[in-house]
């Protein structure tokens, strides 16, 4: 072969290499890319499933506070309702005593003081028969 036939088979051949390794690089960039965007998906998706989560730990959190401001409604509501009832026991109570400081001093068995609380022989005061 002349020079002229190993320069072209020359040129052939690097031509042939070059548009191998421009193929391979090719495939392999498309690979890649591939693989690329398979692991975008699973990151989209494991992002969607997060965010699902966080929606949801959000949810339960604005239930609890809700939960919470509910109990604290209730539990004002049952502290008027015991001071009410409280107001109720005292009144009654008063209503008692008024009626036993008026039995005292209706009955001429009974010492009182000039406020109306008995007393014993020696002048003391002593607790009503109703453990007052």
């Amino acid at each position: 072969m002349n020079t002229t036939g190993w320069i072209v088979l020359i040129v052939i051949v690097v031509v042939v290499i070059v548009a191998i390794i421009v193929i391979a690089l090719t495939a392999g960039r498309r690979r890649k890319q591939e693989h690329d965007r398979h692991r975008a998906n699973e990151l989209r998706a494991d992002a969607r499933d997060e965010g699902f989560a966080a929606r949801q730990r959000e949810a339960d959190a604005s239930q609890a506070a809700a939960d919470a401001q509910q109990a604290e409604v209730d539990a004002e509501r049952q502290r008027r309702d015991a001071e009410a009832r409280a107001s109720e026991a005292d009144e009654a109570r008063a209503s008692v005593n008024a009626k036993l400081g008026k039995a005292d001093a209706v009955d001429p068995d009974v010492r009182t003081d000039h406020d109306g609380r008995r007393i014993d022989d020696r002048g003391n005061v002593r607790d009503r028969p109703d453990g007052r």
